[in-house]
């Protein structure tokens, strides 16, 4: 049966193509002024370039050894990402297959921890760090970023885990199948849809973190890329022309991540919220 074109569907379809429009604006202008020098930034934001130019990208590349930066972002990210989702996923399959009081409890705490807002704990927890060795240093900043995502990548998992037929591991323990074997070679990869979803979500946050690595980073070597950027901003001047390349550069490989599995997002997320 043929399904007709409604006048309500072409309604909804250009409002989203609107919305979709209004989202992509920030990008616009990024992209637009970032081949641009400062004297057409400060004169018309929104104006085509007299002629486009590559020297922001340059200069900008120079001016905070942005290969440097770079790497510092991706490894605090990469890093701290793969430790969430292991840990994460391992945590939720133990919570769901193991119910109880204890594991109640757990799961509430971890939920609990997720609406604590950082800044009533930002100061403790920079004097922590510091008194146990961590503070100016890549290693404590993921520690850091694995203590503050655990919780929500758990959350996501706990939900997705529930939606895993129980008759696939039943199977499995009863051809002889231990835990951890039950886990790794079972278990997870029936995860990879809220793996890729738990990996963009986190990678998006901890990318563009700015407080957190302005907190623990005070070593010049040690900077991610939005402290870098903010390196632009002076008390007097403001280099838009080296800072909207630098954006550019710098959004280009979490958006080619985020374009590569974004297939894996919506079933993630649908599946995760079934059966509680």
């Amino acid at each position: 049966m043929e399904t007709r074109y409604r006048p309500r569907t072409f309604v909804a379809e250009a409002l989203l193509i609107v919305i979709a429009i209004i989202y992509l604006v920030p990008f616009y202008f990024v992209l637009l002024n970032s081949f641009k020098t400062l004297g057409e930034i400060m004169v018309d934001t929104a104006a085509w370039p007299q002629a486009f130019t590559l020297k922001n990208f340059s200069a900008s590349w120079e001016a905070i050894d942005f290969p440097k930066v770079l790497l510092n972002s991706v490894l605090v990210t990469s890093l701290s990402v793969t430790g969430m989702v292991i840990i994460g996923a391992m945590a939720a399959w133990r919570l769901v297959r193991f119910p109880g009081k204890v594991s109640t409890v757990l799961f509430i705490m971890f939920i609990s921890a997720m609406v604590i807002p950082f800044q009533s704990i930002m100061i403790p927890l920079v004097q922590l760090t510091k008194n146990i060795g961590l503070i100016n240093s890549s290693p404590g900043l993921i520690v850091i970023y694995f203590g503050f995502g655990v919780s929500f990548t758990i959350f996501l998992f706990h939900g997705f885990v529930k939606s895993v037929p129980l008759e696939v591991e039943e199977a499995a323990i009863v051809d002889g199948c231990g835990d951890q074997r039950l886990f790794w070679s079972i278990v997870l990869p029936l995860l990879k849809p809220m793996i890729v979803t738990a990996l963009i979500l986190n990678s998006l946050w901890i990318w563009n973190d700015f407080l957190l690595p302005l907190l623990m980073l005070q070593d010049r070597e040690l900077r991610t890329i939005p402290i870098a950027l903010y390196s632009f901003f002076a008390q007097y001047s403001k280099k838009w022309d080296l800072a909207m390349a630098t954006l550019t550069m710098s959004a280009a490989p979490i958006i080619l991540l985020f374009l590569s599995l974004q297939k894996y997002i919506i079933k993630g997320i649908a599946a995760g919220s079934v059966k509680g």
